[in-house]
């Protein structure tokens, strides 16, 4: 009997496993300024204020090497555009910078005057992603159209799953 209880409990873990999955938040990998890449007349700022970034995501700076570089600098650098002695210098055209703690990041490029033409960027990483806002409880139930009646409909899957086979258990 012992090992029934242990198997219903595998399978009620695994369903809410499954039922919880697409909540769970991963890395995200941003590719800066997108299909345009590391390059001069792009507005870095407005495609910041786009993103969201957090610990654990990576940027990617893709740019022709003979033309760019990326250098990583701190605040008062960034905005006189100094390269420092000390001064991290990628120059690989495909850069990958892991965001591996929260604060302020300050790059651009250190060839010719790229940085003074705004080839620069400076984000904001954040420890977690903030919680989604939660909308006001609705006053009948969410039509099955609306992702949260799906997402509700995907719990009471779930559950008539570890039911079922719970009573299927119980039987044998």
């Amino acid at each position: 009997m012992a090992s029934k209880q242990m198997l219903i409990v595998a399978i009620a873990a695994a369903a809410l496993a499954v039922a919880f999955l697409p909540g769970l938040v991963v890395a995200s990998e941003h590719v800066v300024s997108d299909d345009k890449g590391w390059a001069l007349y792009v507005d870095y700022t407005a495609w910041a204020e786009t993103k969201q970034f957090v610990v654990g995501d990576t940027l990617v700076f893709e740019y022709g090497i003979s033309s760019h570089n990326v250098v990583e600098v701190s605040g008062p650098d960034f905005l006189i555009c100094h390269q420092t002695d000390n001064a991290v210098v990628r120059t690989s055209g495909e850069d990958r910078v892991a965001l591996d703690k929260a604060g302020r990041r300050w790059f651009f490029c250190g060839i010719d005057n790229n940085c003074e033409n705004g080839v620069k960027l400076k984000i904001t990483v954040l420890e977690t992603a903030p919680p989604a806002p939660q909308p006001k409880a609705p006053l009948a139930a969410p039509p099955l159209s609306n992702p949260a009646g799906k997402l509700q409909a995907r719990f009471g899957e779930a559950a008539a799953m570890v039911t079922t086979a719970a009573a299927a258990v119980l039987v044998l």
